[in-house]
């Protein structure tokens, strides 16, 4: 056992060390068989619709620690993103932008990165677009305070908002992930063509694709419009709620969620 425990130590720093320097204290051997053996034998698949092509969608639980554990590393995750400077956005930013909302969330919403409001709070979604957003949220019975998470590709602000580039989204990559795997959502809403683009790999456009239901590694994916992009283009507001829709009968047949009962816009 000894000479496992010992070829996992390895493992784990060879990991740490491909992506730039230790960032996380891992479980031990034990505790990691320990959980995936129980997720093994309490796991359930459940069908979840597919891509347009038909395809089911079977997620997998994640041998993760419990609760009070996933909620400390979420917070070291935090404060790492707090202090992160692995690209050239973090020498312009006031504040970098985590993300907020709750664990095991029915839904988690992924933008592309922050603006100037959130930029100076170091909250995602607080200015217009925010607000905007807040009220598709309430029209299916989904809060940021109770059962939803928000936040972004990338976690400091580009330069007058523009694109997150490449590199600048690749090196945010594992943040996000980690992120992801810890809130350990139900359903992910992509807001907009970036998130969209960099967590389906589609090169497909959002006016051709939103609504249409993916997979990224087994959490059931649904693209739509950004809340600002919408706030430009009225003819948007209707594929919007559509799209809102699509996810709330997602929510009530699979989770049993309990939203309002017809979410309008």
């Amino acid at each position: 056992m000894k000479r496992f425990e010992t070829l996992y130590d390895i493992l784990c720093d060879t990991g740490d060390l491909l992506q730039e320097g230790r960032r996380r204290e891992h479980l031990p051997l034990t505790d990691r068989v320990r959980g995936l053996m129980e997720t093994l034998h309490d796991g359930e698949q459940v069908d979840h619709g597919g891509r347009a092509g038909g395809d089911s969608v079977h997620p997998v639980e994640s041998p993760l620690p419990g609760l009070p554990e996933r909620r400390r590393r979420l917070e070291a995750l935090i404060a790492g993103v707090k202090q992160c400077t692995r690209c050239p956005l973090s020498l312009g930013r006031t504040f970098s932008v985590p993300g907020e909302g709750v664990l095991d969330p029915l839904v988690m919403f992924i933008g592309e990165g922050p603006g100037r409001d959130e930029d100076e709070s170091g909250r995602p979604f607080v200015g217009a677009a925010g607000r905007y957003l807040d009220r598709w949220l309430t029209a299916i019975g989904l809060s940021r305070e109770t059962n939803a998470y928000i936040t972004n590709i990338v976690k400091c602000r580009p330069p007058e908002n523009r694109d997150p580039q490449p590199e600048e989204s690749d090196a945010c990559a594992p943040w996000l992930h980690e992120q992801i795997s810890l809130v350990r959502p139900r359903m992910i809403v992509t807001l907009g063509r970036i998130s969209t683009r960099i967590l389906t790999g589609t090169t497909q456009g959002i006016t051709r694709i939103h609504g249409t239901f993916y997979s990224l590694n087994g959490i059931p994916l649904v693209p739509t419009f950004h809340p600002s992009a919408v706030l430009r283009r009225d003819e948007w507001r209707r594929p919007v709620w559509e799209d809102l829709k699509a996810v709330r009968n997602w929510l009530v047949d699979n989770v049993g969620h309990e939203p309002p009962e017809d979410p309008t816009g």
